[in-house]
């Protein structure tokens, strides 16, 4: 069921930073729906593969940790 109130503000198409957020969010929820499997499995297969590198690992590791961190100050 639709948020009137969200709806008003705009539906998700905010300006800046909170629009970004919104869209983030939903983005993570579209792919936490169709991703199948083991994330940390998924990920040690792309790194032993070579399709990842030991930096690009690096980065993403710092990512997650940032957006659980955002998740868990709402």
């Amino acid at each position: 069921m639709s948020n009137p109130f969200f709806n008003a503000m705009g539906g998700g198409n905010l300006p800046g930073p909170m629009g970004n957020m919104m869209g983030m969010l939903q983005q993570f929820k579209e792919f936490r729906q169709t991703f199948q499997g083991d994330p940390k499995a998924k990920v040690q297969e792309l790194l032993n593969s070579g399709q990842m590198t030991q930096a690009q690992f690096n980065e993403l590791q710092g990512m997650a940790r940032a957006f659980q961190q955002m998740m868990s100050n709402q």
